[in-house]
């Protein structure tokens, strides 16, 4: 290596290179940035929680092949979203007790206790067009 080259090698690397306060000035400089940038992505992939409905619970679901979600959809099947939550109850103790006719409705709502009854009921009537 020639000693022009030496020189200019030498001269671009500070003289405390290597030492532990080197390395504390790179940390200090470089953490932050990247701890904002990692803050950033996850800001930038994540939705808030306020936007995101609450998830159904157990049982909900099997619903959603007779009862429409959207008040678009023309079934002569009545539609739960918005309905109250009493009023949910009381058609499912209904057909469970047979009081109310029924094609399927009075299997399905005897598969159902009373809480999961109660929470299916209320997350219905959370839901919004």
């Amino acid at each position: 290596m020639s000693a022009r080259l030496y020189d200019e090698y030498h001269a671009a690397i500070p003289a405390n290179a290597g030492t532990y306060q080197s390395v504390c000035d790179a940390v200090e400089r470089w953490v932050p940035a990247f701890a904002g940038t990692a803050l950033f992505f996850f800001a930038a992939t994540t939705e808030p929680i306020s936007a995101t409905a609450a998830e159904a619970p157990p049982g909900a679901s099997s619903c959603s092949g007779c009862h429409a979600a959207s008040a678009a959809v023309r079934t002569p099947v009545t539609r739960l979203a918005g309905r109250p939550a009493a009023e949910i109850v009381a058609a499912l103790q209904a057909f469970r007790a047979g009081q109310r006719p029924a094609t399927v409705m009075d299997r399905i709502a005897k598969g159902f206790s009373e809480p999961e009854i109660a929470a299916i009921a209320a997350w219905y009537a959370a839901q919004k067009d």
